[in-house]
């Protein structure tokens, strides 16, 4: 269970990195929040590495799913998105499949 714990936690630690490339290339924050964002990067990596799956290429697919919920979760919190319905039914859809990418 705590392995399955990594995948949300990636999501997070992606999300940080790619936003600090994002505010930087886009926002035009200081070149320094490439270096946090660069971390957050490589403990994306770590942390996809714990997924309790047997191939690397199925934990890549099974977190694309927590992924696309992390995103917009953050669309919605930090950026105040507003969620549509079919975002909704859409990301249901993923993990319930990212799910099934997770049984052995």
């Amino acid at each position: 269970m705590a392995a399955l714990l990594a995948l949300p936690a990636a999501a997070l630690l992606e999300i940080l990195g790619c936003f600090a490339a994002w505010a930087v290339l886009r926002q035009g924050a200081s070149a320094w929040w490439l270096l946090p964002g660069a971390l957050c990067l490589a403990g994306f990596a770590g942390l996809l590495a714990l997924a309790p799956t047997v191939t690397a290429g199925r934990a890549f697919a099974a977190y694309g799913g927590v992924y696309v919920v992390a995103a917009l979760l953050w669309a919605t919190i930090v950026e105040g998105d507003r969620l549509r319905f079919f975002d909704a039914v859409g990301t249901l859809m993923l993990l319930a499949g990212a799910g099934l990418l997770l049984l052995p």
